[in-house]
């Protein structure tokens, strides 16, 4: 899922899905890696000190048919829902649709200057910002990119005016649901000038992670065609009342973007459901970087076992998976390929689901079956055979290679398999039956419960059978149960799960990307956490312009949620890029927006 701010991951969400990190970020470009024996240069290039945003970097020539694999099949084409909130949405969606800021491979993020001209703060009191947008920039039916499709965005997404459906509306219908509305939700104004091409934002409440609004891996959509299609005046989004705002959710919801204008350098042509979607340079692109790529297409293959096989057959030029340990192998057998292992903004995790009654009532039941659970012995069963760099994770806003980084989990016990201190949690909390048929202190059985994952992940299979076995030992069953490629999204919402594990797939944004996991309601906090004290310490994060005290501020969260224990962190994860060497300037980016963040640039060597 991808997490905004974050993104449930590759598990989900945009995983998908669904932005995690602090302005401040490492320039490294992550953890070890190297390249195939076929080749000594390219994607080996990425492991060199700064050179995260370059390597890989050649002139183009023109031709070509570049295919790269989805892992998942996309559903739901608005990537700014929370159901649409997956890593695969945003892949695709960020070939055609614009964004401000751009998260780079380093950790940093980039004006889109084909898109802008400039965004810059220029007022602390009130906080003000303003966006000057590129004179070129439209939409491919030649509408101009205006101030009106960042208030269409901004209104979408503030939570306010168009409300999230009511608890009644099953089918979310009436009203928008964000993935997260942090930002959005402290503008006081947004004001047009210069003909709608410079925007002028004032916050009614400062917010630290402002490079995160209008993009950060969740691009515009045409606000037009949302004008359009439900039927409110052209140009007026500012005027848009909730059903209308609504309908255009909607609309982006059920449609891939070969319906409706788009603004990239290319642009989709088809999309065949559950097999590939095919983009072609768009005439209309008015970018510096023109395509070189006669066709790029985006191939669903969502059984990772088969992607060695497609790159070998050359059915496919370059592979995204999560690495295991035989795959990894495969890909360096393979001729003139070349590869890369990183680790970045993404991490593995449990998460236990507060609404289930049991779970939800006792502390110490959670902090038992946390502490039971061998971390160690999962990194050496699975990401450690290819990546012995891999340790336990012990945070839930930083990872390694982050300033805010601190381990607030490994000396609470959380993730050692200390099975005597996890018994200890349970008798001194008077559970019975510790060791063979749990019972709470009333009586009642504990469990049994679900283990939930992707199906075809081998990794999270074996993660849910290690929990199994740990938590036998504590007197508790647990089923393991798999979920369709395509479904993380459907099932985190509608809490269908008792333990699931998947990864956050984050942006270089660590405030926004706290208040919508961590904080109550927000858009990614599927298990019901809900704390006070936490909430005050993100609200006082987010408005913080100074990184080291919104890190600080997170921290201090981070130390009731740990002791919560709601969410184990794993492992930051490993990513895997490999691509045929004769194609360049496709990258390991190990953020939420992942290696087509520049797709412009890819292209055959010359």
């Amino acid at each position: 899922m991808r997490a905004q701010k974050s993104a449930l991951t590759r598990g989900l969400t945009l995983a998908a899905g669904l932005v995690l990190a602090l302005a401040a970020c490492s320039s490294n470009s992550g953890g070890g890696g190297g390249s195939s024996k076929n080749s000594s240069a390219g994607l080996s290039s990425c492991n060199t000190q700064g050179k995260a945003n370059t390597c890989n970097s050649a002139a183009t020539k023109s031709g070509g048919t570049f295919t790269y694999v989805l892992e998942k099949n996309i559903q739901q084409w608005n990537v700014q829902d929370t159901n649409g909130n997956t890593f695969e949405n945003a892949e695709a969606l960020e070939v055609v649709l614009p964004q401000v800021f751009v998260p780079q491979p380093d950790f940093t993020v980039a004006l889109n200057k084909d898109l802008m001209t400039s965004a810059t703060q220029t007022s602390s009191s009130p906080q003000t910002i303003v966006y000057k947008i590129n004179p070129k920039a439209a939409w491919n039916d030649g509408t101009p990119i205006s101030a009106d499709d960042f208030t269409y965005y901004w209104r979408t997404n503030n939570g306010k005016d168009c409300p999230p459906p009511p608890a009644s509306d099953a089918s979310q219908t009436k009203g928008c649901l964000p993935q997260s509305t942090a930002g959005y939700d402290r503008v006081k104004s947004l004001t047009a000038s210069d003909g709608g091409r410079t925007v002028t934002m004032v916050m009614a409440k400062p917010y630290s992670d402002w490079k995160s609004l209008f993009g950060g891996g969740y691009p515009l959509y045409p606000a037009h065609i949302a004008e359009k299609v439900s039927g409110a005046k052209a140009g007026d989004a500012a005027h848009m009342t909730a059903a209308q705002m609504t309908q255009g959710w909607q609309y982006f919801q059920k449609n891939p973007p070969t319906k409706y204008a788009t603004a990239g350098a290319y642009k989709m042509t088809q999309w065949a459901d559950n097999d590939h979607g095919t983009f072609e340079p768009d005439p209309k692109w008015w970018g510096a970087t023109k395509p070189t790529l006669q066709r790029l297409i985006f191939k669903v293959i969502s059984d990772a076992t088969q992607e060695p096989t497609a790159l070998r057959n050359n059915e496919v030029q370059g592979i995204y998976p999560q690495p295991e340990v035989d795959l990894v192998n495969q890909v360096k057998s393979i001729p003139n390929v070349t590869y890369n292992i990183g680790n970045g903004l993404q991490w593995e995790h449990f998460d236990l689901n507060l609404h289930n009654p049991v779970l939800g009532k006792y502390t110490a039941l959670r902090q038992a079956m946390f502490t039971a659970i061998s971390i160690k012995d999962i990194v050496s069963k699975t990401v450690g055979q290819f990546d012995p760099s891999v340790k336990q994770l012990g945070n839930h806003n930083f990872v390694p290679g982050q300033s805010g980084y601190q381990d607030l989990v490994t000396a609470t016990g959380q993730g050692s398999g200390d099975l005597a201190k996890a018994k200890k949690y349970l008798t001194d909390a008077k559970f019975t039956g510790v060791g063979t048929a749990l019972k709470t202190p009333d009586g009642k059985a504990v469990g049994p419960f679900n283990c939930r994952y992707t199906t075809g992940n081998q990794i999270r299979q074996s993660e849910c059978q290690i929990l199994q076995s740990d938590l036998a030992n504590l007197g508790v069953k647990v089923d393991i149960k798999p979920i369709g490629a395509a479904d993380l999204g459907t099932v985190l919402a509608g809490h269908q799960y008792d333990i699931i594990v998947f990864a956050w797939v984050a942006a270089p944004f660590p405030t926004s990307g706290a208040q919508q996991n961590w904080s109550t309601g927000g858009g990614g906090n599927y298990g019901g956490y809900s704390d006070k004290k936490v909430d005050s310490l993100i609200s006082e994060a987010i408005g913080q312009t100074d990184p080291s005290k919104a890190a600080s501020l997170l921290n201090q969260a981070d130390k009731i949620m740990v002791n919560a224990a709601y969410v184990l962190p794993l492992y930051q994860k490993p990513t895997f890029l490999a691509v045929q060497t004769r194609f360049v300037n496709m990258r390991n980016n190990s953020t939420n927006v992942g290696p087509p963040y520049n797709t412009a640039e890819w292209g055959l060597k010359k």
